[in-house]
Protein backbone atom coordinates (compact mmCIF):
# COMPACT_ATOMS: atom_id res chain seq x y z
CA UNK A 1 0.00 0.00 0.00
CA UNK A 2 2.77 2.36 0.89
CA UNK A 3 4.02 1.76 -2.81
CA UNK A 4 1.27 2.62 -4.10
CA UNK A 5 0.41 5.60 -2.22
CA UNK A 6 3.88 6.71 -3.10
CA UNK A 7 3.61 6.06 -6.78
CA UNK A 8 0.15 7.78 -7.21
CA UNK A 9 1.62 11.07 -5.81
CA UNK A 10 4.46 11.08 -8.08
CA UNK A 11 2.01 10.07 -10.71
CA UNK A 12 -0.04 13.12 -9.61
CA UNK A 13 3.04 15.41 -9.60
CA UNK A 14 4.21 14.01 -13.28
CA UNK A 15 0.59 15.44 -14.91
CA UNK A 16 1.33 18.96 -12.88
CA UNK A 17 -1.99 18.34 -10.59
CA UNK A 18 -1.23 20.65 -7.76
CA UNK A 19 0.52 19.55 -4.92
CA UNK A 20 -2.64 19.60 -2.06
CA UNK A 21 -4.67 17.45 -4.64
CA UNK A 22 -1.64 15.21 -5.50
CA UNK A 23 -1.25 14.43 -1.90
CA UNK A 24 -5.12 14.57 -1.14
CA UNK A 25 -6.24 12.08 -3.90
CA UNK A 26 -2.74 9.12 -3.62
CA UNK A 27 -3.81 9.32 0.50
CA UNK A 28 -7.08 9.14 -0.11
CA UNK A 29 -7.07 5.98 -2.65
CA UNK A 30 -4.52 4.48 -0.19
CA UNK A 31 -6.81 4.04 2.22
CA UNK A 32 -10.18 3.54 0.70
CA UNK A 33 -8.10 0.33 -0.95
CA UNK A 34 -6.62 -0.52 2.47
CA UNK A 35 -10.51 -0.44 3.95
CA UNK A 36 -10.16 2.18 6.13
CA UNK A 37 -12.68 4.41 7.13
CA UNK A 38 -12.72 7.42 5.06
CA UNK A 39 -14.62 9.49 7.86
CA UNK A 40 -10.50 9.44 9.13
CA UNK A 41 -9.31 12.01 5.69
CA UNK A 42 -11.78 14.40 7.53
CA UNK A 43 -10.91 13.84 10.99
CA UNK A 44 -7.22 14.02 10.60
CA UNK A 45 -7.79 17.45 7.79
CA UNK A 46 -9.11 19.29 10.19
CA UNK A 47 -6.43 17.63 13.51
CA UNK A 48 -3.87 19.06 11.32
CA UNK A 49 -4.66 22.76 11.01
CA UNK A 50 -5.90 22.78 14.48
CA UNK A 51 -3.47 24.49 15.98
CA UNK A 52 -2.95 28.07 17.70
CA UNK A 53 0.53 28.18 16.20
CA UNK A 54 -0.79 27.94 12.66
CA UNK A 55 -2.58 31.68 13.46
CA UNK A 56 0.78 33.00 12.93
CA UNK A 57 1.36 32.10 9.15
CA UNK A 58 -1.63 34.44 7.76
CA UNK A 59 -0.47 37.11 9.79
CA UNK A 60 3.06 37.39 9.12
CA UNK A 61 2.39 36.63 5.38
CA UNK A 62 0.28 39.92 5.62
CA UNK A 63 3.23 42.07 7.47
CA UNK A 64 5.66 40.78 4.60
CA UNK A 65 3.18 41.85 1.90
CA UNK A 66 2.69 45.12 3.79
CA UNK A 67 6.32 45.55 4.50
CA UNK A 68 7.80 44.57 0.36
CA UNK A 69 4.86 46.50 -1.09
CA UNK A 70 5.99 50.17 0.57
CA UNK A 71 8.72 52.52 1.07
CA UNK A 72 10.56 50.02 3.46
CA UNK A 73 12.39 47.49 1.23
CA UNK A 74 13.56 50.79 -0.75
CA UNK A 75 14.54 52.55 2.79
CA UNK A 76 16.14 49.55 4.16
CA UNK A 77 18.68 49.21 0.69
CA UNK A 78 19.55 52.87 1.14
CA UNK A 79 20.42 51.94 4.82
CA UNK A 80 22.40 49.09 3.80
CA UNK A 81 24.14 50.54 0.82
CA UNK A 82 25.69 53.34 2.91
CA UNK A 83 26.84 50.62 5.35
CA UNK A 84 28.87 48.53 3.17
CA UNK A 85 28.32 50.63 -0.52
CA UNK A 86 31.97 51.82 -0.39
CA UNK A 87 33.42 48.42 -1.01
CA UNK A 88 34.31 47.38 -4.74
CA UNK A 89 31.30 45.55 -5.53
CA UNK A 90 29.36 46.87 -3.01
CA UNK A 91 26.13 46.60 -4.54
CA UNK A 92 26.31 43.02 -4.53
CA UNK A 93 27.13 42.87 -0.70
CA UNK A 94 24.17 45.54 -0.34
CA UNK A 95 21.92 42.75 -1.95
CA UNK A 96 22.24 40.53 0.74
CA UNK A 97 22.96 42.91 3.71
CA UNK A 98 19.32 43.87 2.40
CA UNK A 99 18.39 40.69 2.16
CA UNK A 100 18.88 39.84 5.98
CA UNK A 101 17.35 43.12 6.62
CA UNK A 102 14.08 42.33 4.96
CA UNK A 103 14.21 38.53 6.32
CA UNK A 104 13.59 39.22 9.24
CA UNK A 105 10.43 41.63 8.45
CA UNK A 106 9.12 39.06 5.94
CA UNK A 107 9.68 35.29 6.45
CA UNK A 108 8.68 34.49 2.89
CA UNK A 109 11.68 33.69 -0.02
CA UNK A 110 10.24 34.97 -2.66
CA UNK A 111 8.70 38.48 -0.58
CA UNK A 112 12.50 39.41 -0.56
CA UNK A 113 13.11 38.30 -3.56
CA UNK A 114 10.81 40.10 -4.99
CA UNK A 115 11.45 43.57 -2.57
CA UNK A 116 15.42 43.89 -2.70
CA UNK A 117 15.08 42.92 -6.38
CA UNK A 118 12.57 45.62 -7.02
CA UNK A 119 14.62 48.17 -5.41
CA UNK A 120 17.99 47.50 -6.40
CA UNK A 121 18.05 45.53 -10.06
CA UNK A 122 18.03 49.04 -12.10
CA UNK A 123 21.02 50.56 -9.97
CA UNK A 124 22.59 47.19 -10.49
CA UNK A 125 21.95 47.25 -14.28
CA UNK A 126 22.89 51.41 -14.64
CA UNK A 127 26.28 50.43 -12.83
CA UNK A 128 27.56 47.57 -15.13
CA UNK A 129 26.83 45.01 -12.92
CA UNK A 130 26.36 41.49 -14.95
CA UNK A 131 22.60 41.16 -15.10
CA UNK A 132 22.42 37.50 -14.75
CA UNK A 133 25.00 37.28 -11.83
CA UNK A 134 22.98 40.36 -10.10
CA UNK A 135 19.68 38.40 -10.09
CA UNK A 136 21.17 35.25 -9.07
CA UNK A 137 22.41 36.74 -6.42
CA UNK A 138 19.43 38.38 -5.30
CA UNK A 139 17.35 35.56 -5.86
CA UNK A 140 19.82 33.59 -3.51
CA UNK A 141 19.61 36.38 -0.56
CA UNK A 142 15.98 35.32 -1.00
CA UNK A 143 16.29 31.78 0.57
CA UNK A 144 18.00 33.83 3.88
CA UNK A 145 14.43 34.71 4.24
CA UNK A 146 13.10 31.57 5.53
CA UNK A 147 15.59 31.24 7.83
CA UNK A 148 16.31 34.16 9.86
CA UNK A 149 13.35 34.54 12.12
CA UNK A 150 10.34 35.06 12.06
CA UNK A 151 10.54 32.25 9.38
CA UNK A 152 7.11 30.63 8.44
CA UNK A 153 8.64 27.20 7.97
CA UNK A 154 10.06 26.79 11.07
CA UNK A 155 6.22 27.82 12.49
CA UNK A 156 4.87 24.62 10.61
CA UNK A 157 8.10 21.90 11.46
CA UNK A 158 6.90 23.28 14.89
CA UNK A 159 3.83 22.32 14.70
CA UNK A 160 4.87 19.23 12.83
CA UNK A 161 7.51 17.97 15.31
CA UNK A 162 5.38 19.51 18.12
CA UNK A 163 8.65 21.77 19.07
CA UNK A 164 8.89 25.38 20.67
CA UNK A 165 8.47 28.29 17.98
CA UNK A 166 10.59 30.28 20.36
CA UNK A 167 13.83 27.95 20.65
CA UNK A 168 13.34 27.61 16.26
CA UNK A 169 13.16 31.35 16.20
CA UNK A 170 15.94 31.74 18.74
CA UNK A 171 18.03 29.27 16.78
CA UNK A 172 17.18 30.67 13.33
CA UNK A 173 20.03 33.60 13.51
CA UNK A 174 23.33 31.99 13.55
CA UNK A 175 22.48 29.90 10.13
CA UNK A 176 20.73 32.87 8.65
CA UNK A 177 23.88 34.80 8.98
CA UNK A 178 25.94 31.93 7.96
CA UNK A 179 24.34 32.19 4.46
CA UNK A 180 24.42 35.55 4.36
CA UNK A 181 28.36 35.98 5.35
CA UNK A 182 28.69 32.95 2.50
CA UNK A 183 27.02 34.65 -0.16
CA UNK A 184 28.77 38.11 0.28
CA UNK A 185 32.04 36.09 0.07
CA UNK A 186 31.43 35.20 -3.26
CA UNK A 187 30.17 38.06 -4.23
CA UNK A 188 33.21 39.95 -3.17
CA UNK A 189 35.67 37.52 -5.22
CA UNK A 190 33.45 38.15 -8.04
CA UNK A 191 33.59 41.88 -7.92
CA UNK A 192 37.25 42.07 -7.76
CA UNK A 193 37.58 38.94 -10.80
CA UNK A 194 34.84 41.19 -12.90
CA UNK A 195 36.43 44.69 -11.20
CA UNK A 196 33.31 45.84 -10.68
CA UNK A 197 32.67 49.40 -9.73
CA UNK A 198 33.03 50.76 -5.80
CA UNK A 199 30.05 52.11 -4.44
CA UNK A 200 28.75 55.00 -2.02
CA UNK A 201 31.57 56.49 -0.24
CA UNK A 202 31.42 55.89 3.55
CA UNK A 203 30.32 58.56 5.66
CA UNK A 204 28.79 58.64 9.15
CA UNK A 205 26.42 61.40 8.37
CA UNK A 206 24.76 59.32 5.15
CA UNK A 207 24.64 56.19 7.77
CA UNK A 208 23.07 58.13 10.26
CA UNK A 209 20.39 59.54 7.42
CA UNK A 210 19.64 56.34 6.40
CA UNK A 211 19.35 54.30 9.74
CA UNK A 212 16.41 56.91 10.69
CA UNK A 213 14.45 57.10 7.28
CA UNK A 214 14.54 52.98 8.06
CA UNK A 215 14.41 52.74 11.66
CA UNK A 216 10.50 52.67 11.55
CA UNK A 217 11.89 49.09 9.18
CA UNK A 218 14.48 48.09 11.43
CA UNK A 219 11.92 48.50 14.10
CA UNK A 220 9.77 45.64 13.10
CA UNK A 221 12.11 42.35 13.99
CA UNK A 222 12.88 44.12 17.43
CA UNK A 223 9.28 44.37 18.36
CA UNK A 224 8.80 40.76 16.95
CA UNK A 225 11.51 38.97 18.33
CA UNK A 226 12.09 40.96 21.32
CA UNK A 227 8.12 40.39 22.00
CA UNK A 228 8.62 36.72 21.69
CA UNK A 229 12.06 36.62 23.58
CA UNK A 230 10.89 38.56 26.62
CA UNK A 231 7.50 36.33 26.98
CA UNK A 232 5.65 39.74 26.50
CA UNK A 233 3.51 37.57 23.69
CA UNK A 234 3.55 34.32 21.53
CA UNK A 235 4.90 33.69 18.17
CA UNK A 236 0.93 33.62 16.70
CA UNK A 237 0.15 36.99 19.04
CA UNK A 238 3.44 38.56 17.89
CA UNK A 239 2.42 38.07 13.99
CA UNK A 240 -0.62 40.09 14.68
CA UNK A 241 1.09 42.94 16.31
CA UNK A 242 3.32 43.03 13.32
CA UNK A 243 0.57 43.27 10.93
CA UNK A 244 -1.03 45.62 13.21
CA UNK A 245 2.94 47.70 13.34
CA UNK A 246 3.07 47.23 9.42
CA UNK A 247 -0.33 48.80 8.83
CA UNK A 248 0.37 51.93 11.12
CA UNK A 249 4.21 52.23 9.18
CA UNK A 250 2.60 52.10 5.69
CA UNK A 251 -0.24 53.89 6.01
CA UNK A 252 0.14 56.71 8.55
CA UNK A 253 4.38 57.07 8.68
CA UNK A 254 5.21 56.35 5.44
CA UNK A 255 1.58 56.88 3.59
CA UNK A 256 2.61 54.74 0.90
CA UNK A 257 -0.05 52.89 0.62
CA UNK A 258 -3.71 53.38 0.09
CA UNK A 259 -6.90 51.36 2.06
CA UNK A 260 -7.40 49.91 -1.64
CA UNK A 261 -3.49 48.56 -2.07
CA UNK A 262 -4.61 47.34 1.42
CA UNK A 263 -7.23 45.51 0.61
CA UNK A 264 -5.79 43.66 -2.41
CA UNK A 265 -3.09 42.71 -0.35
CA UNK A 266 -5.29 41.31 2.21
CA UNK A 267 -6.81 38.92 -0.80
CA UNK A 268 -3.38 38.45 -2.01
CA UNK A 269 -2.06 37.03 1.31
CA UNK A 270 -5.97 35.36 2.29
CA UNK A 271 -4.82 33.34 -1.11
CA UNK A 272 -1.82 32.25 -0.33
CA UNK A 273 -2.59 31.68 3.27
CA UNK A 274 -5.17 29.38 1.77
CA UNK A 275 -3.16 27.40 -0.30
CA UNK A 276 -0.35 26.52 2.61
CA UNK A 277 -3.26 25.50 4.63
CA UNK A 278 -4.79 23.01 2.56
CA UNK A 279 -1.12 21.91 1.78
CA UNK A 280 -0.77 21.16 5.55
CA UNK A 281 -4.51 19.59 5.57
CA UNK A 282 -3.81 17.01 3.11
CA UNK A 283 -0.41 16.67 4.91
CA UNK A 284 -2.08 15.81 7.79
CA UNK A 285 -4.10 12.77 6.57
CA UNK A 286 -0.47 11.55 4.79
CA UNK A 287 1.01 11.47 8.03
CA UNK A 288 -1.22 9.85 10.28
CA UNK A 289 -1.18 7.17 6.90
CA UNK A 290 2.08 6.60 6.91
CA UNK A 291 2.61 6.65 11.11
CA UNK A 292 -0.52 4.18 10.81
CA UNK A 293 1.51 1.79 8.27
CA UNK A 294 4.68 2.26 10.72
CA UNK A 295 6.79 3.69 7.70
CA UNK A 296 8.84 6.09 9.43
CA UNK A 297 10.06 2.71 11.41
CA UNK A 298 10.75 1.51 8.63
CA UNK A 299 12.42 3.89 6.43
CA UNK A 300 14.44 4.30 10.02
CA UNK A 301 15.51 0.81 10.27
CA UNK A 302 16.48 0.17 6.52
CA UNK A 303 18.52 3.69 6.60
CA UNK A 304 20.27 2.66 10.30
CA UNK A 305 21.45 -0.99 8.43
CA UNK A 306 23.33 0.60 5.37
CA UNK A 307 25.66 2.56 8.64
CA UNK A 308 25.60 3.30 12.15
CA UNK A 309 28.05 6.22 11.75
CA UNK A 310 25.77 9.41 12.15
CA UNK A 311 27.64 11.51 9.80
CA UNK A 312 26.87 9.29 6.70
CA UNK A 313 23.33 9.19 8.12
CA UNK A 314 23.00 12.65 8.15
CA UNK A 315 24.80 12.80 4.57
CA UNK A 316 22.19 10.97 3.41
CA UNK A 317 19.45 13.08 4.75
CA UNK A 318 20.79 15.94 4.03
CA UNK A 319 20.56 14.72 0.01
CA UNK A 320 17.39 13.51 0.30
CA UNK A 321 16.23 17.08 1.60
CA UNK A 322 18.19 18.46 -1.00
CA UNK A 323 16.80 16.44 -4.00
CA UNK A 324 13.04 16.69 -2.60
CA UNK A 325 13.98 20.67 -2.57
CA UNK A 326 14.48 21.07 -6.47
CA UNK A 327 10.81 19.25 -7.06
CA UNK A 328 8.70 20.03 -4.17
CA UNK A 329 8.18 23.54 -2.42
CA UNK A 330 9.77 24.43 0.92
CA UNK A 331 6.22 24.48 2.86
CA UNK A 332 5.16 21.19 0.96
CA UNK A 333 8.51 19.35 0.87
CA UNK A 334 9.01 20.48 4.78
CA UNK A 335 5.32 18.92 5.75
CA UNK A 336 6.27 15.28 3.68
CA UNK A 337 9.53 15.07 4.92
CA UNK A 338 9.40 15.84 8.82
CA UNK A 339 7.02 12.77 9.75
CA UNK A 340 9.52 10.24 7.91
CA UNK A 341 12.99 12.20 8.99
CA UNK A 342 12.49 12.61 12.44
CA UNK A 343 12.41 9.64 14.10
CA UNK A 344 15.26 8.56 12.28
CA UNK A 345 17.28 11.65 13.49
CA UNK A 346 15.93 11.19 17.11
CA UNK A 347 17.62 7.76 16.81
CA UNK A 348 20.69 9.09 16.36
CA UNK A 349 20.34 11.82 19.31
CA UNK A 350 20.26 14.77 16.95
CA UNK A 351 18.31 17.83 18.92
CA UNK A 352 14.74 18.37 16.85
CA UNK A 353 15.48 21.82 16.87
CA UNK A 354 18.77 21.13 15.33
CA UNK A 355 17.00 19.13 12.71
CA UNK A 356 14.51 21.75 11.59
CA UNK A 357 17.23 24.10 11.25
CA UNK A 358 18.85 21.67 9.08
CA UNK A 359 15.42 21.09 7.15
CA UNK A 360 14.24 24.49 6.97
CA UNK A 361 18.07 25.45 5.38
CA UNK A 362 17.88 22.65 3.13
CA UNK A 363 14.61 23.40 1.81
CA UNK A 364 15.33 27.18 1.12
CA UNK A 365 18.23 25.64 -0.93
CA UNK A 366 15.48 24.38 -3.57
CA UNK A 367 13.99 28.28 -3.51
CA UNK A 368 16.75 28.44 -6.52
CA UNK A 369 17.27 25.32 -8.12
CA UNK A 370 14.49 24.65 -10.93
CA UNK A 371 12.37 22.95 -11.88
CA UNK A 372 10.46 24.68 -8.65
CA UNK A 373 12.73 27.34 -8.06
CA UNK A 374 10.50 30.29 -6.53
CA UNK A 375 13.06 32.71 -6.21
CA UNK A 376 14.70 32.49 -9.41
CA UNK A 377 10.89 32.99 -10.91
CA UNK A 378 10.64 36.13 -8.93
CA UNK A 379 14.01 37.20 -9.99
CA UNK A 380 13.43 36.29 -13.68
CA UNK A 381 10.27 38.37 -13.74
CA UNK A 382 11.63 41.39 -11.97
CA UNK A 383 14.80 41.29 -14.47
CA UNK A 384 12.97 40.55 -17.21
CA UNK A 385 15.81 37.81 -18.51
CA UNK A 386 15.53 34.26 -19.29
CA UNK A 387 15.36 31.35 -16.35
CA UNK A 388 18.28 29.56 -17.92
CA UNK A 389 20.70 32.69 -17.86
CA UNK A 390 20.00 33.28 -13.99
CA UNK A 391 20.16 29.46 -13.17
CA UNK A 392 24.01 29.45 -14.92
CA UNK A 393 24.66 32.05 -13.02
CA UNK A 394 23.73 30.79 -9.94
CA UNK A 395 25.14 27.96 -9.34
CA UNK A 396 28.43 29.37 -7.26
CA UNK A 397 26.19 30.78 -5.15
CA UNK A 398 23.89 27.34 -4.66
CA UNK A 399 27.56 25.72 -3.82
CA UNK A 400 27.89 28.21 -1.05
CA UNK A 401 24.54 27.63 0.35
CA UNK A 402 25.32 24.15 0.46
CA UNK A 403 28.82 24.44 2.39
CA UNK A 404 26.67 26.40 4.82
CA UNK A 405 24.16 23.80 5.22
CA UNK A 406 26.93 21.18 5.85
CA UNK A 407 28.63 23.65 8.72
CA UNK A 408 24.79 23.88 10.00
CA UNK A 409 24.64 19.99 9.76
CA UNK A 410 28.04 18.79 11.62
CA UNK A 411 29.32 21.71 13.70
CA UNK A 412 26.63 21.59 16.25
CA UNK A 413 27.09 17.47 16.21
CA UNK A 414 30.67 17.81 16.66
CA UNK A 415 29.93 20.58 19.64
CA UNK A 416 27.26 18.17 21.23
CA UNK A 417 25.00 21.47 20.85
CA UNK A 418 21.42 20.95 22.31
CA UNK A 419 18.51 23.59 21.55
CA UNK A 420 17.54 23.61 24.85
Amino acid sequence: MTLLLFGLFFLFMLLGVPIAFAIGASTLYALHQSGVPLMVVTQQMFQGINSFALVAIPMFILAGDLMAQGKVSEKLVSFADSLVGFMRGGLSVVSVMAGMFFAAISGSGAATTAAVGSSLVPELKRKGYDPASAASLIAASGTIGVVIPPSVPMIIYAVIAQQSVSKLFLNGFLPGLAMGLGLMAIAIAQAYKRQYPKGTPLSLATIWATFKDASWGLMTPVIILGGIFSGIFTPSEAAVVAVNYAMLVSLFVYRDLTLPQVYKLLIRSAMTTAVIMLVIAMSAVLSWTLSSWQVPGAIAQAVLSLSTNPYVIMLLIVGIILLTGVFIETASALIILTPVLLPLVLQLGIDPIHFGLIIVVGLSIGMITPPVAINLYVASSITQLPLERITRAIIPYLLGLIGVLLLVVYVPIMLGWSGN
